[in-house]
């Protein structure tokens, strides 16, 4: 196998025309030059340089040596400046999965401060994938993944950050009976008809399903939805009431009351999977920074 070096070395004669203006320009000795051009002819098999006068001239050997060698030193030229490009983050592709309310109020806000951070990355959104996202994560086949679910144990290469706990608010029609209340304890719910963001009732909904059964009760569900904005919409019309992850109710519809839920106060667990890569500690990060407004503060309520 031809040694790079040598070739380099090559180049530089073939360019200044002499082994000692060579050994001048590569800060080598003029018997280091030489004894490298003869390690690469006897490698080769091929005279590459004749002496003429004081200087050298290259064989069509060489020539064709130095023009191939000039293909090979572009191709580590670009090999050089992609590592580079990935340890400042430039050229950078992250793949981040989110659960859906977490798009407004997280997602949005850190991948912008991670865009203004690596101008040049792009990042791949998606949201609630089937399976599960630990596991994705453990693979490799995302970056990083938000989750508001519970992780398996003894998963490889995975960092998992606590990044808050998320209450559940009680989302009702503006001329509801317990509107006017301050907070609404669980109990109040039993028989009341509710409008659900999340069907079916998966992960996400696990504590406060758990905060219902302990009053002895299940939600009595009328309507089905698997979207947060249209369920307030439903919500706003009187049919039901809705009981929501505070993430999501950044925005409440103009037509809903939102209170905090208690007795007990239902939340669950937001974290943060990721793996050992650069861009992705850069998005944990953005995401860190971000102040969602879900943790500890109750929606502004709007009546219609």
């Amino acid at each position: 196998m031809l040694d790079v070096r040598r070739l380099q070395v090559l180049r530089s004669v073939l360019a200044t025309g002499s082994v000692s203006r060579a050994a001048e320009a590569l800060g080598y000795t003029p018997s280091s030059v030489s004894q490298q051009m003869a390690a690469l002819q006897r490698e080769t098999g091929l005279t590459l340089l004749e002496h003429v006068g004081r200087g050298v001239r290259p064989t069509a050997a060489a020539r064709l040596l130095d023009e191939r060698a000039g293909a090979i030193f572009d191709q580590i030229d670009a090999v050089e400046q992609a590592l580079e490009d990935y340890r400042d983050g430039r050229g950078t592709r992250l793949r981040m999965e989110y659960f859906t309310t977490a798009g407004q109020s997280l997602v949005a806000p850190a991948v912008a401060a991670f865009h203004r951070r690596n101008p040049g990355a792009r990042v791949e959104l998606l949201l609630e994938p089937a399976g599960d996202p630990a596991l994705r994560v453990s693979r490799g086949e995302v970056d990083v993944a938000l989750i508001s679910s519970e992780v398996p144990a003894g998963l490889d290469g995975v960092t998992e950050t606590h990044l808050f706990d998320d209450p559940f608010d009680v989302v009702l029609p503006a001329d509801h009976r317990l509107a006017s209340q301050e907070a609404v304890a669980v109990a109040d719910l039993a028989g009341e008809p509710w409008v659900t963001h999340e069907w079916p009732l998966g992960s996400c909904s696990e504590p406060l399903l758990r905060a219902c059964a302990a009053h002895g009760f299940r939600p009595d569900i009328c309507i089905e939805c698997n979207d947060i904005d249209t369920a307030q919409g439903l919500i706003a019309t009187g049919l039901g009431l809705g009981v929501m992850p505070r993430l999501g109710l950044a925005a409440p519809h103009d037509g809903v009351v939102v209170r905090p839920l208690v007795d007990p106060a239902p939340q669950r667990r937001i974290r943060l999977l990721r793996v050992a890569e650069p861009h992705a500690e850069e998005m944990a990060r953005a995401i860190t920074g971000v102040d969602a407004g879900g943790a500890g503060v109750v929606p502004q309520a709007r009546r219609g």
